[in-house]
Formats: C-alpha cells, sequence, structure tokens
C-alpha cells in the first residue's frame, strides 16, 4: 500500500483511497475520519454543547425525543433517529427501533431467558436487541 499526503492551504481538504477490496483497516480509517471530524450540537435546557461523535454511547428515542448518551450525561438532540443513523459510522449499529449503540462503548451483551439480549454500555445504561436487530448484532460480533 502507498501513502501520499500533500499539503496545500488554496485546497479544500480531501482524502481519497484507492484499494482492491474494502477490508477492516479501511472501515476503521474511515471511522477515524467520520469520527474526526463529525460533531453534533447537544442541548441541555438554553445551553447547547457540541459533541464528538465518538463520545456518545448511544442515540436513543425517549417520549418522541432523540437523545445522546455520553458518558455522564444525556443531551436532547434537534435531528430525527432516521437522519443522525445516516451520518454515522461503522462503529454504530442500530439494536433496535428507538436506539443506536456505539459498538466500542458496550460492555457486554446478556442473554435474557425470553431469548432477547440486553445490552450493557460502559456507562451503566442498559437496553435491548430487538429480534430484527439480533442477527446484524451476532455478524458484527462474529458468531
Amino acid at each position: 500500500m502507498k501513502l501520499s499526503i500533500f499539503i496545500d492551504k488554496n485546497r479544500e481538504e480531501e482524502i481519497q483511497i484507492f484499494a482492491h477490496e474494502k477490508t477492516k483497516l479501511l472501515e476503521q480509517i474511515e471511522s477515524l475520519i467520520t469520527d474526526y471530524s463529525s460533531q453534533i450540537n447537544g442541548f441541555k435546557g438554553k445551553e447547547i454543547y457540541p459533541l464528538k461523535i465518538s463520545d456518545i454511547y448511544c442515540f436513543t428515542v425517549e417520549n418522541n425525543k432523540v437523545f445522546a448518551m455520553t458518558e455522564s450525561d444525556k443531551f436532547l438532540l434537534k435531528e430525527r433517529l432516521y437522519n443522525i443513523e445516516n451520518k454515522l459510522s461503522h462503529d454504530f449499529i442500530k439494536i433496535n427501533k428507538s436506539c443506536i449503540a456505539n459498538f466500542e462503548k458496550i460492555e457486554r451483551f446478556d442473554a435474557a431467558i425470553t431469548g432477547t439480549l440486553i445490552v450493557k454500555f460502559k456507562n451503566g445504561y442498559t437496553d435491548y436487541v430487538s429480534r430484527r436487530s439480533v442477527k446484524n448484532v451476532k455478524e458484527r460480533l462474529g458468531i
């Protein structure tokens, strides 16, 4: 693989990768670039907080409002969940109709007696994997 870097202050910043196939390394590079350049505005009362996408544990819907969960806080978002989903990198996966999880922030999966998977995040938040999403999650886990 060959790498070329050109510094030109007069051009718009751009990254192009030419590869024979999509690999795990390319997915990691894509995720790194997307997370580095991506942020979303979260609201708490009248205050606006710029949130780095990589710091968000999950996006969840409660009472028809979309929230971003971080390590220690929850922020209201002004976007719909499906719009957010389209902007996210490979690190995020939809685990049910009202939650998109950051795979890097998941501590573990627990199997429930009913056959569903319970998701435990590193910040203590818990959610579940819907039956529709179990296949995608298992593929992501390699099982």
